[in-house]
């Protein structure tokens, strides 16, 4: 996506980088943000870590664990705010220049989806070391260094390790103005739901990683920064909002109407695909990630006007999905509403 791009627009080019004679995808169990812990075994975990601090802080956190959000917000001075995240995860393609890209962006969107600007970020690697070569591993790190650098966000070093699995990700620092911080406990009944990427990147990254066969649009998507989306929603005075990642949109949904004490309605006609998506849904390259997300999700929502195939659309596992908005943001489309809490969190029509 080039600077200049509307949110939504994805602009396909094609794959530049010669083909893989190593499938990094075969050296992982599982890929991208599918490998997440499932949302509500890593609910269990952090529990007893929610509503506590130390005695004597040294800085006031704005946004911390207690919902959940994308990423960590201390105020320091002068009216700003340290935005703090970090996202690392296996192999979601076998090109390791690409998943290099892939990771970065996927780590800089915690940062835009907090309303926030990147600053530095940090690289952190695993690596078989005796397994692929370590040019391989330079690949992935030109990859992550090039869209830093497109998001003006600097690379100072970072920490790698011997690991039986490739993983790579990055710690980031950015700066948000704390009186425009967009989190995910402030959406508000009456406000319009908007999505800035298109879906599918899980299903298709699945037949990817089954096949070889390459979505350059799925690619596209996921290497191009939210850096546009944030700002237009900034532009908009949009408050509330998330990025979808691998709990899909009904999950990352469903922890924003949660957090927020509404109910968030989806048209399901209205949310859009990457080419390809549903073919490779019926195909049967659906993610265990995917069909646990649903599964969490099923107890608090009304999926009664969707089959099920619809459902685990919506439910898809993304790796740097879009940004997922309580507003109208120009260039993207309105796929839902919230309006005041019912019975179910998320309701599909």
């Amino acid at each position: 996506m080039s600077s200049g791009s509307r949110p939504g627009r994805i602009t396909v080019a094609p794959v530049t980088t010669a083909p893989a004679r190593i499938r990094l995808t075969q050296y992982a169990h599982g890929g991208g943000c599918a490998c997440k812990i499932p949302p509500g075994e890593l609910e269990a975990v952090v529990a007893g870590l929610t509503r506590t601090g130390p005695g004597d802080p040294a800085a006031e956190l704005v946004v911390g664990l207690d919902d959940g959000d994308d990423a960590a917000v201390v105020r320091i001075p002068g009216g700003q705010g340290l935005v703090l995240t970090t996202d690392f995860f296996t192999p979601v393609v076998d090109d390791a220049y690409t998943f290099g890209r892939i990771a970065a962006a996927n780590a800089l969107s915690d940062v835009y989806a907090m309303g926030g600007t990147p600053v530095v970020a940090v690289n952190l690697l695993g690596w078989p070391r005796d397994v692929l070569p370590v040019e391989l591993a330079a690949e992935v790190l030109r990859g992550g260094l090039e869209v830093a650098q497109e998001a003006g966000c600097h690379v100072g070093g970072g920490h790698s390790i011997d690991d039986p699995e490739p993983k790579y990700g990055m710690a980031v620092t950015g700066l948000v103005d704390v009186e425009r911080v967009i989190r995910n406990d402030a959406a508000v009944a009456g406000t319009p739901l908007s999505l800035t990427k298109p879906l599918g990147v899980g299903v298709l990254n699945s037949r990817m990683k089954a096949t070889g066969e390459v979505s350059e649009e799925a690619v596209a998507s996921m290497t191009a920064l939210n850096r546009d989306a944030s700002r237009a929603a900034l532009a908009a005075g949009v408050r509330a909002g998330t990025d979808v990642t691998g709990f899909g949109l009904l999950g990352h949904l469903y922890k924003m109407a949660r957090a927020s004490g509404v109910t968030a309605v989806v048209d399901a006609a209205a949310v859009p695909y990457l080419t390809g998506a549903r073919e490779a849904l019926a195909a049967g390259f659906v993610s265990g990630g995917t069909r646990r997300n649903l599964d969490w999700v099923r107890p608090h929502a009304d999926l009664s006007a969707v089959d099920e195939d619809e459902a685990l659309l919506l439910a898809d596992a993304q790796t740097s999905g879009g940004l997922l908005l309580a507003g109208e943001v120009p260039g993207a489309p309105v796929v839902g509403e919230f309006v005041p809490r019912q019975d179910a969190v998320v309701v599909v029509r």
